[in-house]
């Protein structure tokens, strides 16, 4: 059951997308009058590997530990955003890194260690799976099978950039003319991962007993947990991921933590919302491949994901893969 709260915030969620998706609209239709043709594909590499998931299909883990992703938990973000550790320049005050030492990594060993033992972050859970895809044009399209002409199951329209290389994200997944001529399909994978219930619980909790310093360390903790979740999932996918020469996507990962926050490895995981794949609506397409109430995550009218510290990602493998903006 979603509370009054949740969908009024899920509510919020929404009314904000939507504002960012008019105003990029707007500047989308003042770039496409000033800009020139815009190409059907980028030039992007189509001659890559395609590598062949372990299966096909989805799995799930529930109960995943805290010590298989806290590594990969961004302290930055979690100090400098969601906690506001954001020290003094000069000799007045102590500085960031000061800081950090101080309060920032004291509290997070303080909180880690109090939200195991009290069993709140014991409801980490992933979904994930591989899907036989093909693009066309603007599009991914999921296929039932990995056949270049089995049905199609799902399509997915990203939007295009009106300049610079006129990216598109359909463009990181092989054409379906490439694939029937190489007599193989390329393969997408989609996540959802989530860190529960209780932990959110927990920090209205706080925030009702008025103990506000506490309620912003522990609800910006979920949120940063649930990223490095997600980031911990990746790697998963990038290390099952195995290419012709029998090496797995994960081979080219960087052995520095602080690489991973600036994608650092082969490929990209993509979240909806953002520029390359702004439509959440597309998640009720990820909702019916993945079934993610297996894990206890559910899409609420508005496109939102419940419990909030949630996320899913299309993950894409592709070399060249990176973040961009349309």
């Amino acid at each position: 059951e979603i509370s009054e709260e949740e969908k009024a915030k899920a509510a919020e969620r929404k009314a904000r997308h939507e504002r960012s998706k008019r105003i990029a609209e707007k500047r989308r239709e003042k770039e496409e009058a000033e800009a020139g043709p815009i190409p059907e594909r980028s030039d992007v590499s189509t001659d890559i590997q395609v590598p062949t998931p372990p299966f096909w299909g989805t799995r799930i883990s529930k109960g995943v530990p805290l010590a298989d992703y806290s590594g990969m938990l961004d302290e930055r973000a979690t100090f400098l955003g969601q906690w506001g550790l954001r020290g003094t320049k000069g000799k007045e005050g102590p500085s960031y890194e000061d800081l950090v030492e101080t309060e920032g990594r004291p509290r997070l060993r303080y909180w880690l260690e109090r939200l195991s033992t009290d069993g709140i972050l014991q409801h980490a859970a992933a979904v994930y799976g591989y899907f036989p895809c093909v693009a066309e044009k603007d599009d991914l399209v999921v296929l039932t099978e990995a056949d270049p002409d089995a049905p199609e199951r799902f399509r997915f329209t990203f939007p295009r950039q009106r300049k610079d290389r006129h990216l598109c994200l359909a463009d990181f997944f092989r054409p379906r003319e490439l694939a029937k001529e190489k007599g193989q399909v390329d393969v997408v994978g989609f996540s959802t991962v989530t860190m529960g219930q209780p932990i959110a619980d927990y920090a209205q909790e706080l925030f009702e007993t008025n103990a506000y310093r506490d309620y912003l360390e522990v609800h910006g903790l979920g949120v940063q947990l649930t990223e490095a979740l997600a980031e911990y999932w990746h790697s998963r996918i990038r290390a099952e991921l195995t290419l012709p020469d029998g090496s797995a996507v994960a081979k080219d990962d960087s052995q520095n933590i602080e690489d991973f926050f600036r994608l650092g490895y082969r490929g990209a995981r993509f979240s909806l919302g953002y520029g390359a794949c702004p439509n959440l609506e597309d998640r009720a397409k990820i909702e019916e491949l993945l079934d993610p109430e297996r894990i206890g995550v559910k899409l609420s009218e508005e496109h939102q994901l419940h419990p909030e510290q949630s996320t899913d990602a299309i993950v894409v493998h592709h070399p060249e893969a990176k973040y961009f903006n349309t």
